[in-house]
C-alpha cells in the first residue's frame, strides 16, 4: 500500500488519483502505523509552510516523516517542508535536506507558474526523461541548490527542482499535473 500523508494541505486528491491511475493501491492517511508500514510514502501538498509544520508537529508526523526508511516522495510543499528552513512564516522544517527555502525575488512574475525544462542528473527517478521534456510548476518559494539537488530549473534564478538523499526524494514541480512526463516520473518512484 502507498501512504499519502494527510496533513491539512491541498492537492492531495489529484496525487491519489494519479497513483490509482498507475494501478497502485493507496490511502490518504495521518495514521502513524499506516504510514510506517506502507511500502512507499508520498508527502504532497499545496499550502503554507508555517501552518503545515504546526499540524505535522501536533500530530507527531514530523518525527514519523524524519524516521521513514521506505522510499518517500515529497511534492511541492512536501519538498519545501523536507528542507531545513523556510522563509515562509520563518519556519523551522524537517531538516531532511540541508537547504533553505526562500521567496523568489520579485524581478519577474511570482508565483512561478507553468511548464519548464529541467537540467537533471541521471537517477532512477528520471529514467526515460528527455532533454525536451517539461514539467509543471506553481510556487512562490524555492529550495536553494544544495549537495542533494538532482534536478535544477531556472526561473528568475537557478533552484532545486528535485532533491534526493538516501530514501527521500522530492520534486518542486507537480508530477501529477505534468501529463505523461510526470506520470512516468511518478511511476519511476513507485517502482523503486
Amino acid at each position: 500500500m502507498i501512504a499519502i500523508i494527510k496533513y491539512n494541505a491541498g492537492n492531495i486528491t489529484s496525487v491519489k488519483n494519479a497513483v490509482e491511475r498507475l494501478g497502485y493501491e493507496c490511502k490518504v492517511t495521518d495514521d502513524i502505523d499506516e504510514i510506517l508500514s506502507a511500502e512507499k510514502v508520498i508527502f504532497p501538498g499545496v499550502g503554507e509552510a508555517g501552518s503545515a509544520m504546526i499540524y505535522l508537529k501536533n500530530k507527531g508526523l514530523d518525527k514519523v516523516i524524519q524516521s521513514l526508511t521506505q522510499p518517500t516522495l515529497g511534492i511541492c510543499l512536501g519538498l519545501q517542508l523536507m528542507c531545513r528552513y523556510s522563509e515562509e512564516g520563518d519556519t523551522e522544517c524537517l531538516g531532511i535536506f540541508d537547504a533553505a527555502v526562500k521567496k523568489f525575488p520579485v524581478t519577474d512574475i511570482v508565483p512561478h507558474m507553468g511548464w519548464n525544462n529541467l537540467d537533471i542528473q541521471e537517477t532512477p527517478l528520471f529514467s526515460g526523461f528527455g532533454k525536451d521534456d517539461t514539467v509543471y510548476f506553481v510556487h512562490s518559494y524555492y529550495a536553494e541548490i544544495c549537495s542533494d539537488t538532482i534536478a535544477r530549473c531556472n526561473y528568475i534564478l537557478p533552484f532545486s527542482a528535485a532533491i534526493q538523499k538516501n530514501n527521500f526524494y522530492a520534486t518542486q514541480f507537480h508530477p501529477e499535473k505534468s501529463g505523461d512526463v510526470g506520470e512516468n516520473i511518478l511511476k519511476n518512484f513507485l517502482e523503486l
